[in-house]
């Protein structure tokens, strides 16, 4: 028989590599040394700014615990709270009616919430405010009637109607409407057009597509600015505090101006903002992870995916 001869170097002469069982290869992670090295630095300088804060007693944290549960500041933190869900409700409401017109085809109805959105977004909160509470300057007597003269219904003096505590609700939720406007119109116009035209093929009208298809699938994009107007809502209320308002910082105030401990009041105040915007946080991630489910994210997609693989 003839033998058969290959040159060297070829397919038949190198022996067949096993193939790697699947998962055996190590993967080894990349190193960052420089990485690393500022993280510890930033570390050590976070420690040593902790404990100069700890040790400095002209903090007076014995003054900052005594005065951080006192009746005055927990009913000023109440306040707080109620200044914000009634002002970012109202905002919420009006500034949804403010976006569906915006979006309106009617031109004399965009035209008005343009202007509205406007002049609230482009005058300051404090002089908002302030302006509220003079309004019985321009109008000594809140009457509602016929334009042009004609008849009217008197309610009351001005100064009655709108006290301070109203005249800080009037100012917070007529200018957190305009923002929350602009928030949810942009949610609005990311819902896809095929939406529009499933729901007008089923016979909805205008506002059952708005309630029922629209807006519930805005609030995956409405969610996260309006948690981030929550908590802008919640630290600008210390605003009022111009009003002569009792919320948390009108009442670390008036006991400063008494004890003169004006650092440690102001250190129990941040202290509670801290508190409330934090629990205000962990809820906004909550709602945003419920609606945002079925819209996860690459990284996030691929770090499900890795976890899967390695289980």
């Amino acid at each position: 028989m003839q033998q058969q001869h290959s040159l060297p170097g070829t397919s038949q002469d190198a022996p067949e590599a096993p193939a790697p069982a699947s998962g055996s290869i190590p993967v080894v992670p990349l190193r960052h040394p420089v990485r690393m090295a500022l993280a510890i630095v930033l570390i050590v300088l976070a420690l040593g700014g902790a404990w100069d804060i700890a040790v400095n007693q002209r903090y007076h944290w014995d003054v900052v615990i005594s005065y951080l549960f006192a009746p005055q500041i927990l009913t000023g933190a109440v306040l707080t709270i109620v200044l914000t869900v009634v002002s970012m409700s109202v905002g919420i409401a009006l500034g949804t009616v403010l976006a569906i017109m915006r979006l309106s085809a009617n031109p004399i109805v965009s035209t008005i919430a343009r202007g509205y959105i406007w002049f609230f977004r482009g005058t300051p909160l404090l002089v908002q405010l302030i302006f509220w509470y003079n309004i019985a300057a321009l109008y000594p007597v809140i009457a509602f009637g016929l334009p042009f003269g004609g008849p009217a219904l008197a309610l009351g003096s001005a100064n009655v109607l709108i006290t301070p505590l109203g005249a800080a609700l009037l100012g917070l939720s007529l200018n957190e409407a305009a923002y929350m406007a602009e928030i949810i119109r942009g949610g609005i116009r990311s819902v896809d057009k095929g939406q529009y035209d499933a729901a007008r093929a089923l016979g909805m009208n205008g506002g059952l597509l708005m309630r029922r298809v629209i807006l519930p699938q805005a609030m995956r994009v409405v969610l996260p600015p309006t948690g981030n107007q929550v908590i802008s809502m919640l630290k600008g209320t210390s605003l009022v505090s111009v009003l002569a308002i009792s919320d948390l910082l009108y009442s670390a105030q008036i006991i400063y101006s008494n004890n003169y401990q004006t650092i440690p009041l102001l250190i129990v105040a941040s202290l509670w903002y801290l508190l409330m915007t934090t629990i205000l946080s962990f809820f906004q991630t909550k709602l945003e992870r419920r609606y945002g489910r079925g819209f996860e994210t690459a990284p996030k997609a691929a770090r499900r995916a890795k976890t899967r693989t390695a289980s």
